[in-house]
């Protein structure tokens, strides 16, 4: 099996998720490759049996642009996609917290709820990253059967 985790960060925090994940996925056997949204060549999404996609949220819930751009060129939508976010609550509250997570799973039909990090996931965070991962390892192999 293989995911295909793809994140936009901007202050590293989308970046240190992306990592939490990759590390727990890896842990349980899974053949994880990342993907910086724009910079470089992007994957082939198809190839991969599941996407895990993850960005910051910014201005009043405002996904950014180079997320849009990416969902644009991959081009389709692919089945099984997984969604992380990074938010800061003091920008918007509770009500804009991680809107761009929740713009992309609602988009994508996700069949799982986006995981939502507070700034960095460091500390108890990890902790919640790591549950979400596992959740989302058995949600993908519970289809597989």
């Amino acid at each position: 099996m293989s995911f295909l985790i793809a994140y936009a960060s901007w202050s590293g925090n989308t970046q240190e998720v992306a990592e939490l994940i990759t590390e727990s996925l890896q842990s349980e056997g899974v053949e994880v490759d990342t993907y910086r949204i724009g910079i470089g060549v992007i994957p082939n999404v198809k190839e991969y049996d599941a996407l895990c996609i993850g960005s910051l949220t910014w201005e009043k819930g405002a996904t950014p642009d180079e997320v849009k751009d990416f969902v644009a060129d991959v081009g389709y939508k692919p089945e099984l996609v997984y969604v992380f976010g990074t938010g800061d609550t003091q920008f918007g509250g509770d009500d804009l917290f991680c809107k761009a997570a929740d713009k992309l799973a609602k988009f994508y039909h996700s069949p799982f709820d986006p995981l939502k990090i507070e700034q960095s996931p460091r500390g108890i965070q990890e902790q919640t990253v790591t549950n979400w991962t596992k959740g989302v390892l058995e949600h993908w192999r519970h289809l597989q059967e």
